[in-house]
């Protein structure tokens, strides 16, 4: 989810992108060449799915989307005639009906289908499972954010990413600050030392009420589940992981990819109480420290009615660094009052579009992306603070990384499935 509670899911336009024409000696199934198709695949219909189908299609001259899959038929079919309806990917969507996908398996097909990229877009708990699937049979992949709900699935992920990289695989996170270019620009004059040693942090991301859909009397416990996924830890990770992991991702960025060390901190469900909304927390409040003592204090919100909130501060030893995400504004204020305050004031690209641009660029010059490493820890940190506050305990990062939790359900199939109970810090184990 992006700066704003709905944007995240809308569907950016922007111009095509001509990519190069190197040769892609080390992944065969696909054709680098500038005049050779890249196939496409989408695994999760939902609104960022479909926004990121648009985004892969508008990415390259030569692509076409060939195969979709999702658990739900209405959520596939109205994913494709959505894309269809979009004049400037005419020529572009040859998905046939033999290619459309629906149930727990349908990631397998897709796989299976001939596709040289693969879009992984389901409820974030599928991740580590289909991005294992389409590493292993040698796709490019583009993962939307967070890329596993517990550890065990973070060490999954890990391991693909490893595999992709020997593969030779490109593999582009949905983390899509990272491909903001204003944001580039800032964090590239934070390591450079416009700041100078940074002295603690802070990142917030507090906003209203997102969708829900009510219950329909023909739908299983799994469907209702499924349906409403934001609302169920093991769907989502709760909106720590699911929404403000693009906060604490920021923050580790500014940090040069290191991680803290602890982690300590409170969250409840104080507003958001009914059944409807599944057991995930309304609110959360980290602190997390880093090996060197720095703190990184962190908060989270989504209550309606409540102001809203999406912004970062990284304070240094010669001066702070604003970060305003709901308007895309990036400074620096030196402490010098002798020297002038530094804002962004270039283009700053559609990052959504940017992240489909750079995977594609990377596939046709035989120079894959590999995100792999932080988009799995950046994850793990947004968990970690997870399990800091069901549990109400101090959680090390070793802790984190080696949890036994496994969210995982018994099995996939619709039918019953019981509402995982709410934590509650002091009672609720770390596992």
């Amino acid at each position: 989810m992006s700066h704003t509670p709905s944007s995240r899911r809308d569907f950016l336009k922007t111009s095509a992108v001509l990519t190069g024409a190197a040769t892609l000696a080390a992944a065969p199934m696909v054709h680098a060449s500038g005049s050779d198709v890249l196939k496409i695949g989408l695994i999760g219909c939902g609104g960022r799915g479909t926004g990121a189908a648009r985004q892969a299609l508008l990415a390259d001259k030569n692509v076409k989307l060939i195969a979709m899959g999702d658990a739900f038929s209405d959520r596939l079919n109205g994913s494709l005639e959505t894309l269809k309806n979009q004049k400037d990917l005419a020529g572009k969507i040859d998905v046939k009906p033999d290619q459309c996908y629906v149930g727990f398996d349908a990631y397998k097909q897709v796989i299976a289908s001939g596709v040289d990229v693969v879009l992984l877009t389901t409820p974030p708990h599928f991740r580590p499972a289909h991005l294992k699937a389409a590493i292993e049979a040698g796709k490019h992949v583009f993962a939307e954010k967070p890329v596993a709900v517990d550890a065990p699935g973070i060490r999954s992920v890990m391991e693909s990413a490893a595999k992709a990289k020997e593969k030779n695989l490109a593999l582009v996170s949905g983390f899509c600050w990272r491909y903001e270019y204003g944001m580039r620009e800032t964090m590239k004059k934070v390591h450079e030392g416009a700041i100078g040693d940074i002295v603690s942090l802070q990142c917030t991301y507090n906003t209203g009420a997102l969708w829900m859909k009510p219950r329909q009397p023909s739908w299983s416990d799994m469907e209702w589940q499924m349906r409403n996924w934001l609302y169920f830890t093991w769907l989502s990770g709760d909106h720590i992981v699911e929404q403000h992991v693009h906060s604490l991702d920021k923050m580790a960025w500014a940090m040069k990819n290191a991680y803290p060390v602890k982690a300590v901190g409170l969250g409840g469900r104080q507003v958001r109480t009914d059944p409807a909304y599944g057991n995930i927390f309304d609110h959360h409040s980290v602190v997390f420290e880093y090996a060197n003592g720095v703190r990184l204090f962190s908060s989270t919100r989504q209550q309606r009615g409540t102001a809203q909130d999406v912004s970062d501060q990284i304070v240094g030893t010669e001066g702070t660094c604003d970060i305003n995400a709901m308007r895309s504004l990036f400074s620096i204020k030196p402490r010098d009052k002798a020297k002038s305050t530094w804002r962004f004031s270039g283009e700053h690209g559609d990052m959504y579009q940017t992240e489909h641009n750079e995977l594609f660029a990377s596939i046709r010059d035989g120079k894959p992306i590999n995100n792999g490493d932080w988009m799995a820890r950046s994850s793990l940190m947004a968990i970690m603070g997870r399990m800091a506050t069901y549990t109400g305990q101090v959680i090390t990062w070793d802790m984190a990384m080696n949890s036994k939790e496994d969210l995982t359900p018994a099995q996939y199939a619709w039918g019953k499935m019981p509402t995982p109970p709410v934590p509650m810090p002091g009672i609720t184990k770390f596992v």
